[in-house]
């Protein structure tokens, strides 16, 4: 559906639009400083929200179900993102942590990270991003139990509004056993470590 969305606005009309924004801040988008300005916002969006053109369920589509009866938990930790608020289009920057314990199949660790980016890489909202990770691995997988955490500095809060640095928020959702049994989340919380001296 997105990709409609893209296909309807034109390069060309994405480009007036920044000049629009810019000439509405102030400036003027023909002096030599802003003159390609346009033509590189639209190319900064093209990567930043690359992740309509992505299919996260499409990453998880290759499992391995030969894993010597490995039944513990399998944890992907520290993986970096880049998002967009989509309330302001500020940026969201932070970690995301992921845990399942397996029901007879894996996933190749990289492919974690690729779902991590397909929802990052969209206007956002951290919880439900975080949600959105978790549910994408609940349905490929269908393991035992799944864990997601998400620590992001928001900066519609550090540049603009109450102007606080240092802040970052933490989201999670916890399913299966990482929701039911209290041990299950804690080991998971303690091989994460958010917040904690790693």
């Amino acid at each position: 559906m997105s990709d409609d969305i893209r296909n309807q606005i034109t390069r060309a009309q994405a480009e007036a639009a920044v000049r629009t924004l810019l000439q509405w801040a102030g400036d003027d988008p023909t002096r030599e400083g802003l003159l390609d300005t346009p033509k590189r916002v639209a190319k900064a969006f093209e990567e930043w929200f690359g992740g309509y053109a992505l299919d996260p369920d499409a990453y998880m589509a290759r499992t391995f179900e030969e894993v010597g009866g490995y039944d513990e938990m399998v944890v992907l930790r520290d993986i970096d993102y880049e998002s967009h608020c989509e309330h302001h289009m500020a940026p969201i920057i932070g970690k995301v942590h992921v845990g399942y314990l397996p029901a007879g199949k894996v996933v190749g660790i990289s492919k974690l990270a690729r779902v991590v980016e397909a929802y990052a890489k969209r206007f956002q909202v951290q919880e439900k991003m975080t949600a959105q990770i978790a549910d994408c691995i609940q349905r490929a997988l269908q393991p035992r139990g799944v864990g997601v955490v998400v620590v992001g500095a928001h900066e519609c809060m550090t540049t603009r509004g109450v102007h606080k640095r240092g802040v970052s928020m933490v989201t999670s959702k916890m399913l299966g056993s990482f929701r039911e049994d209290a041990r299950t989340r804690a080991e998971f919380l303690r091989l994460i470590e958010v917040g904690g001296k790693r």
